[in-house]
């Protein structure tokens, strides 16, 4: 059984992109737009393309997380189509990503040093 299910899956000709609509179930708060890419991508089996996250709504009393997703076959076509902020939220979100792992092994190397003095 699948944590997601499809609620729309439309091909917008006009944009040039597909927008999908699903649920993830039990993910309620513990989901990230970057770990819900990478879902979406897995499920719907969308490598080589560029997806974006658009919106990510909890339920109120219930645990699941419903999730708009639009998908583009080129990124310069996305980035004339979508607000420039939703990019920039992006990429914050990876580098804030990185900046966590580079910082664990800082850390302790600060405490090697501290036991040497």
């Amino acid at each position: 059984m699948s944590m997601i299910t499809t609620l729309t899956d439309e091909n917008n000709s006009f944009l040039s992109r597909r927008e999908i609509t699903c649920d993830f179930k039990g993910l309620a708060g513990k989901l990230k737009k970057l770990e819900a890419v990478e879902m979406v991508t897995k499920e719907f089996k969308l490598d080589g393309k560029f997806v974006i996250p658009i919106k990510l709504q909890n339920h109120t009393g219930q645990s699941k997380t419903t999730g708009t997703f639009y998908i583009y076959d080129d990124e310069i076509l996305a980035k004339k189509h979508v607000n420039p902020i939703i990019f920039i939220r992006l990429e914050k979100a990876k580098t804030g990503k990185e900046k966590k792992k580079d910082e664990k092994p800082k850390a302790e190397e600060k405490k090697d040093n501290g036991e040497k003095n």
